[in-house]
Order: structure tokens, then sequence, then C-alpha cells
């Protein structure tokens, strides 16, 4: 055969082989970009679980908003909140006032003495021994006395916290609150404190027990 037949052959061939292979392949999906172009097979939109909680949020805010405080509600803690407490019961001459493990019975009952108060209005309640169990001892009390709704007084780096218990454990038994801080000059507690006694709070909806020291002493 001769030569430049078979370079012409050679050349045809090689012609149709790179016919026959592609021009170039499709560049392979990165792990990020597979995960993306998969379906959403059984995808769930969780954020439907969030909106129990914030219809919830909702009701109660409207419900504070709205209710016609039955009595005034003091945590104690410090001198400061029964005489604060005993200028608004001058504001509110016809409202019972508890206050929940306040300053020594001696001192609270001269203070409201000395702003007027009639002692017939005044509950001296010395059961709690934290913010939890001021709310936990007295929540059953007020609503067998069909007490829906209080005046909420504490000192301002204190309220938030007692706001978050008060939702929880007076949520539980219907009550809700109107708080009424008062001033002072300290820093707002660590939220830390407000998410601690919060779940405490939800515990004790649930199991009635507050975690509180004096309930482990009776349990050992």
């Amino acid at each position: 055969m001769p030569q430049s037949t078979r370079r012409t052959r050679s050349i045809r061939s090689s012609s149709s082989l790179r016919r026959s292979v592609p021009r170039s392949t499709p560049d392979l999906l990165s792990p990020q970009q597979y995960i993306r172009k998969r379906p959403r097979s059984g995808w769930f939109p969780w954020w439907i679980l969030l909106v129990p909680g914030l219809l919830w949020g909702s009701y109660r805010t409207i419900a504070n908003h709205f209710a016609k405080p039955q009595a005034i509600f003091v945590l104690g803690g410090s001198p400061d909140r029964e005489q604060f407490a005993a200028r608004l019961a001058q504001d509110y001459p016809d409202l019972p006032i508890w206050v929940s493990s306040g300053s020594n019975k001696e001192y609270s009952e001269w203070v409201f003495e000395q702003a007027g108060i009639s002692p017939d209005r005044i509950h001296l309640d010395y059961r709690a021994v934290d913010t939890l169990t001021n709310f936990t001892t007295l929540m059953d009390e007020l609503r067998a006395k069909g007490i829906t709704s209080l005046y909420l007084v504490t000192s301002d780096y204190h309220m938030r916290r007692a706001q978050w218990i008060s939702e929880v454990v007076g949520g539980s038994r219907g009550i809700v609150f109107k708080s009424v801080p008062i001033p002072t000059d300290q820093p707002e507690e660590p939220i830390v404190k407000s998410i601690r006694d919060s779940a405490r709070a939800i515990v004790w909806t649930v199991t009635g027990y507050a975690g509180t020291k004096e309930e482990r002493t009776i349990k050992d």
C-alpha cells in the first residue's frame, strides 16, 4: 500500500476518534451544591412550632394591659419596697396589700401605719425563701380569694426576673400582673438568673417542686 494512502487513512481515523469523544465533561458538584440541588423531601417548617408561644405571649400582653388590678403584690428583699408599696397603696385605697417575705413584721407594720394604711389591708407572709417561692407560696391562696390581677412591686433591677416568673407561675393559675418597678441606681441582674428561675418555675408548674434548699432538706 502506498505510503500516502496510509497517511490519509490515519488522519481519517484520528478525526473520527476526536468526533466520538465529548468536547467537554460537566464539572462534578461540590457537596454543598449537591445538598442544595437535592429535593426537600420531608422538609418541615419548624418555625410553626413557635406560633403557639407567640400567640400565648400576645394573649398575656393584652390581658395584662386591660386587667384591672385587685391587689398589690410586693416582693420582699429591701425595705424600700415596703415604703414604695405604702405610697402606692395611698393611691389605691381599696386594694389589699400582700408582702411576700419582706422586712420584719414590726418594721413593715410601722411603715404602713405611718402612711395611714389600715392594718386590715395588709397581709404579711414569710414562707418564701427566694423570688420563685414569692409566687409559688401565694398564687393558689390569691386565686382562691378570686384575685386574678395584681400590681407587681419590686426593684427595677429585679423586675425582669420577677416578670418572667410571674408569667409562668401566675399564668398557670390564670393570674396577670402589672409591673410597678421601683427606681434604683443598681444595674439590672444578669439574664442568666431570669432564665434559671423561669426554668425552675416551669418545673414547679409540672411537679409542684420549686427546688429550694428547704425542700431538699425535707426530702433528705
